[in-house]
């Protein structure tokens, strides 16, 4: 039975079927009887073969949380490329957000984009044009010349204290600095040199007396360039820059006295004003009711002139208003506006007086008019004449403009207004005077080589520009007592060699760029 048994064993042995018996069998073995130099070197691999497994692992673990960074990084790397192209879409166009050009990677950006990461796109942004902008100037820098220091240099203004100051102060527009104190009738904040049309009293400092202060009417100013003339009342002593109540209609109006005596005469005679035409009184100092109340109706004007521009464009009304200006008892309003033809805004009054509760008074102005009351720097560098002394608006065409020898462009011959410059008629009769010593410009000149053709004129320098008819590109500057020899040769049938005997200097010709319609001329010039 036990040689059976044996026998099955060893076949399974032979066929493999039975390995775990054979291992044990081996491990038995090994415990009973010494280790053979081959099972010696099975057990070597298979230790050697155990330890490089766990090193595979553990590189294979090491290369999966390396491999989990580097995903990491390409990610952070991704986000990065994604915020960067983003960001600069965004500062070149800050409506991404709410365009119909937005991808959905964008969508997706800018709804995790946080303040911090816009301000890093922002910085970044800044340094690549920065890097770019210095490059082109280290490619322009004269040499030995450091552009360096500028290029981080911020050149933008800052607000100062003094431009807030102006800006926030609703009484500039009636020559005051600060808003009056309540409690004082006269107004130390009054200067003369921030109204609109200013006056300067030149008789203060004449030892004349006080003769010329015994006059019975006052110039009293209210906002910008609105001045009248009142009745002083007896037994009552003012001074420039009081605060006072006037007579309106209805009710009463609060401004500050601008001019007294003498002056006051002379301003009435420049504005052709006579003593018996003025029939308003000025009443009493302002009392503190009244100032009080001059400030709160000084404070709602731009409000007003805001509401009322949005109602004329809701009633499609091709008007603008300009200027709103309350009385100071705040029971009426001047609403001034400009329109190129007759509006009719009844309706615009009905819904203003429901809205405001007050009288409505609508004035209309002319553009040249409205610059005066608004005010503005011109051209010139200087403020406007309008707004600074001119008070007689006379008309002005683009004759005025031939006749000076300017080039017609109406963006160099209109002012602030839209209109022709009030300044060219300034000189105007100067140039009538001084063309009549010079020839006509129909006037030819004959010499041997060619007839010379008129081109332009120097009033002050008293020469005349010259060109032959065959070659009109050269030009030759000739006095003109040296015209008139020409001419006068000419009238004895004498012919002299060439122009260029005559002329003080021979210059090209620039052709300037009038490729201006009738239209527009037609458009800046008064009708």
């Amino acid at each position: 039975m036990r040689n059976d048994n044996n026998r099955r064993r060893n076949n399974r042995r032979r066929e493999g079927s039975e390995p775990q018996t054979e291992t044990n069998q081996n491990i038995k073995t090994a415990e009973n009887k010494p280790v053979e130099d081959n099972a010696d070197k099975k057990d070597n691999n298979t230790a050697a073969s155990g330890q490089e497994q766990v090193k595979q692992a553990e590189k294979e673990a090491q290369k999966e949380q390396n491999g989990g960074k580097d995903r990491k990084k390409k990610d952070n790397n991704r986000r990065h490329d994604r915020k960067k192209v983003s960001g600069e879409r965004l500062l070149k166009d800050p409506e991404l957000v709410h365009s119909e050009d937005e991808s959905e990677e964008d969508r997706e950006y800018f709804d995790t984009m946080t303040a911090e990461e816009l301000e890093e796109a922002t910085r970044m942004m800044r340094r690549k044009t920065a890097s770019v902008d210095k490059q082109d100037l280290e490619s322009n820098v004269p040499a030995g010349e450091d552009w360096e220091p500028y290029l981080d240099m911020d050149i933008r203004t800052g607000v100062s204290y003094e431009a807030d100051k102006i800006a926030g102060n609703i009484f500039h527009t009636r020559g005051l600095k600060d808003t009056p104190n309540p409690e004082r009738a006269h107004c130390e904040q009054y200067q003369y040199s921030s109204c609109k049309l200013p006056s300067y009293n030149w008789m203060d400092k004449l030892e004349i007396g006080l003769d010329y202060l015994e006059f019975p009417i006052a110039e009293v100013r209210f906002k910008n360039s609105h001045k009248d003339f009142f009745l002083l009342p007896p037994n009552i002593v003012f001074k420039v820059g009081d605060i006072v109540a006037v007579e309106a209609n209805p009710g009463h109006d609060i401004g500050i006295v601008s001019m007294l005596g003498l002056q006051v005469q002379r301003q009435m005679q420049a504005k052709r004003v006579k003593p018996e035409d003025v029939v308003k009184k000025l009443y009493r100092h302002a009392r503190y009711a009244d100032i009080e109340e001059w400030i709160a109706t000084v404070d709602k004007e731009y409000a007003t002139m805001l509401s009322s521009r949005y109602t004329a464009w809701d009633l499609d009304l091709k008007m603008k208003v300009n200027d709103v200006e309350y009385q100071g008892d705040g029971t009426k309003a001047i609403f001034y506006y400009s329109a190129e033809e007759r509006v009719d805004f009844r309706e615009l009054i009905k819904i203003l007086a429901e809205q405001f509760h007050i009288r409505i008074e609508m004035r209309q102005i002319g553009v040249r008019q409205e610059a005066a009351r608004l005010g503005g720097i011109g051209s010139c560098g200087r403020e406007l004449c309008c707004s600074q002394w001119l008070t007689n608006f006379q008309s002005v065409s683009t004759n005025t403009a031939r006749t000076q020898q300017l080039s017609l462009n109406p963006q160099k011959l209109a002012g602030m207004c839209g209109k022709l410059k009030c300044c060219l008629n300034f000189e105007q009769d100067t140039y009538q005077r001084e063309l009549k010593e010079f020839p006509s410009s129909h006037v030819v000149l004959k010499t041997q080589k060619g007839k010379g053709i008129y081109n332009k004129i120097d009033i002050f320098k008293k020469i005349v520009w010259y060109s032959y008819e065959d070659d009109p590109s050269t030009i030759f500057s000739i006095p003109l007592e040296r015209v008139k020899q020409i001419i006068k040769m000419n009238e004895q049938g004498k012919m002299p060699e060439n122009l260029e005997g005559f002329a003080v200097v021979n210059q090209k010709k620039m052709e300037e760029n009038n490729n201006v319609s009738a239209e527009e001329l037609k458009h800046i010039a008064d009708s």
